[in-house]
Parts: C-alpha cells; structure tokens; sequence
C-alpha cells in the first residue's frame, strides 16, 4: 500500500489528511483486503483510496460519497482528486477545492511556506 500527506484547502479551510492507496505490495495484503471486499487482484484494489481527516474530529472513509454533510463539498471533491490522481502526488501537495470546481484561477499554496 502506498501512503502521503497532503494538504487539503477550500474557501476558509485547512485540512491535513493521510491518503492510503490499495495498491499492494505482497499477496499477504492482497488477500486481507480481497477478504475485506477490496476485489481479488491488484488493478481492483488499487482504485481504492482510503481518506483520514488529520485535524480535530478523526474521520475515516473510504466511499469519496459518504462524508459528513458538514464535510461533503471538501471532503468528497478532495477524495475523488486524490483517487484519480494518487500516483502523480505527492507529500506536502495541496488539494484545492476552489480550484478544482473551477471556482479559482489559481491553485493555493502550501502554508507551510506563508510567512506569519
């Protein structure tokens, strides 16, 4: 399985996730998650993404659908980029919602580097 950090941004929001990608890397993990209901071979598992909400609340989920309705506009937008974009991420990446649904010309950056 593949992991990263990254940086999730919306309209006044700032949320570090941990995103874990099904791609196996032994038949031990292949088979815990085909018994988990993940598929039984490397191209099914690997469409899977699973998103954790870093701050406050700790949330876990693997359907980008099934977010909190507080949630759902971030979250869910974010999860389904990350899904379909996992292999070309990487840690410390920002996942910018506004920019994603077209709403912003440009794609924030990351604050670790603004200046306070």
């Amino acid at each position: 399985m593949k992991t990263i950090m990254l940086e999730v941004r919306d309209n006044m929001t700032f949320i570090p996730v941990l995103a874990i990608n099904f791609a196996c890397e032994n038949g031990e993990q292949r088979y815990l998650l085909s018994r988990a209901g993940y598929g039984l071979f490397y191209k099914e598992q690997a469409k899977h993404t699973v998103l954790i909400k870093m701050a406050g609340e700790i949330i876990v989920q693997h359907d980008p659908f099934d977010w909190k309705p507080a949630l759902i506009r971030t979250m869910s937008t974010a999860h389904k980029y990350i899904r379909d974009h996992f292999d070309s991420l990487k840690d410390g990446d920002v996942i910018d919602v506004e920019f994603i649904l077209g709403e912003t010309e440009k794609c924030k950056t990351s604050e670790q580097y603004d200046k306070y």
